[in-house]
Formats: structure tokens, sequence, C-alpha cells
């Protein structure tokens, strides 16, 4: 059989060869391929090392919020404190009126409970209301004529709630009804 009765023509150059196999465009198909792997390698990278700065910054960010978190507390809570130090020279004093001590002394009180509040924080005064074993803590029954039974008669120390979550139950005497 001849070169002549093939039924394919033989290329004629190493080019037209590379040119039969490939698809238009540029290069091989395999050095397409490399190259779009290439491209995927270098965005991975860079989405890495993204990720990576984010991770560190969000990192640092947490450290600086926990460290500072409580600043502006603090900074409420200062004058209260320059205040009780004014009113503990005052009480030292030789000739210190008790009346007006007192009465300084519980409007630095009004003052500390103002600050607290600002910063979301409630008191749980129950008295007189029903008893909620989820915002009180009782420590005894008592009988009263004037309270409802299982009312609070009396808190011996005041819950708090800070922004709708329970800080601290209240500790509370409760009404156990006439005495029998």
């Amino acid at each position: 059989m001849s070169s002549s009765d093939r039924s394919e023509p033989e290329p004629d150059s190493a080019a037209d060869a590379d040119a039969a196999e490939a698809p238009e465009g540029t290069g091989t198909g395999l050095e397409r391929a490399k190259q779009e792997a290439a491209a995927a390698q270098d965005r991975y990278l860079r989405n890495a090392a993204d990720f990576e700065n984010f991770r560190r910054r969000t990192l640092r960010e947490k450290e600086e919020l926990r460290l500072f978190a409580k600043s502006g507390v603090l900074e409420d809570l200062l004058p209260i404190w320059d205040n009780l130090a004014l009113a503990l020279v005052a009480a030292k004093q030789p000739k210190a009126d008790m009346k007006t001590i007192v009465g300084g002394v519980d409007m630095v009180l009004q003052q500390f409970k103002a600050a607290l509040a600002g910063h979301g924080l409630t008191e749980i005064n129950p008295v007189g209301k029903p008893f909620d074993a989820h915002q009180h803590e009782a420590l005894s029954h008592m009988p009263s004529a004037d309270v409802p039974e299982e009312s609070v008669i009396t808190v011996v120390r005041p819950g708090f709630m800070l922004n709708g979550r329970l800080l601290r139950p209240a500790s509370v005497v409760i009404s156990s009804g006439p005495a029998k």
C-alpha cells in the first residue's frame, strides 16, 4: 500500500500535528489545563491568606473587646467612688452631722443604682407579689394576715436582672397565710 492509498493525510510538520490535536485557542489542552490549575492554585492561596488575616484580625479584636468592654461601666462608677471617698472624709470629721452624712450616702447609692440601670441592671424587689421560683429564692415561710399565702412578705436580699437575664435571685420570706 502506498501513502496515497491511505484515507488520512499525513501532517506536514510538528506544528500542524499540535494544531490538529488541540482545539482552537492558545496552546494545547494540557497547557491550558496547567494554566487553569495554576490560576486556581493562585486563587486558593490568596483566599487562604485572606482568611488567615481575617482570623487573626478577629482574634485581636475579640481580645481588645474583652479587655476594654468594662471600660464604659467603670467610667460611670468612678464618680461614685469619688463621692464615697468624700463621704468617708466628711464622716471622719470631729463634729460630723450624721443626718447630713446619711443623706449624702443615700444620694451616692441613688447615683450608683442609676449608673448600673444605665447598663441594663434592674433590681428585683417583689414585696407583696406572688412567689416566682424563677426569680426568687425562698429563705423561709412566715404567717401573715396582711399578705396572701405564697406571696413575698420581706426581701432579705434584692435580686437583679441584667438586660432581661437573671443575674441573682431575690432572697425572700414567703407568707404562709394567716396564722392557724
